[in-house]
């Protein structure tokens, strides 16, 4: 089992990162692949989860040990893998998430792709009241990653992003109409911003 990686991120994708190290290339899925495009080709610490399935072993990355912590609290509820549990990562609102599941609000979770009414039910169900343990202050961090480049973006991959995520064609539609008109400095911004508009609903 790995804990963590240090390595230089080599390529960004929609759906995961590839690290660099000791010459071997680790294929990462992550909540929001390009939040790490301003670290390319620089070195990282990755905080890892690995999943062991019959046919193939899966490496999960996080910025910190407390999304590592919330990733697996949520493959812990009943109906959430690990593609669901990255797409309700990928808003980076992590207190957000906590404050929902404390108070019952089944409608903010319904939010995520793939998580119905059922499943918002069952997520309050497993977690609420065992959130605590957390710290909410580095999970709020997330949003705090400054970003340095200066090339325009492309909608396309921020679009090609929530696609992987799970979101489907008419919520992606409904945002990429408001995306036209947003000025940001990288692909993740336009990821992070059409994320809020999904959010928004």
């Amino acid at each position: 089992m790995y804990e963590y990686i240090i390595g230089t991120i080599v390529k960004v994708t929609p759906r995961y990162i590839v690290v660099e190290r000791d010459q071997m290339g680790y294929l990462v899925f992550v909540a929001n692949p390009f939040r790490y495009q301003v670290d390319l080709e620089r070195q990282q610490k990755i905080y890892l989860h690995q999943a062991v399935r019959e046919t193939e072993i899966m490496l999960y990355g996080f910025v910190d040990e407390a999304e590592k912590q919330l990733f697996l609290k949520l493959l812990n509820v009943s109906g959430i893998g690990p593609k669901s549990a990255l797409a309700i990562l990928a808003s980076e609102n992590h207190s957000g998430l906590i404050n929902a599941i404390e108070q019952e609000d089944d409608g903010y979770l319904t939010n995520f792709p793939g998580i119905g009414k059922k499943t918002a039910k069952q997520i309050i169900l497993d977690l609420k009241g065992k959130l605590n343990d957390l710290d909410q202050t580095k999970l709020v961090g997330q949003q705090g990653i400054e970003l340095t480049t200066t090339e325009q973006p492309y909608l396309q991959e921020a679009i090609e992003a929530l696609t992987a995520l799970g979101y489907t064609k008419t919520e992606i539609k409904r945002v990429a109409k408001k995306l036209e008109n947003y000025t940001g400095d990288s692909t993740d911004a336009y990821l992070r911003q059409g994320l809020r508009l999904i959010m928004k609903k």
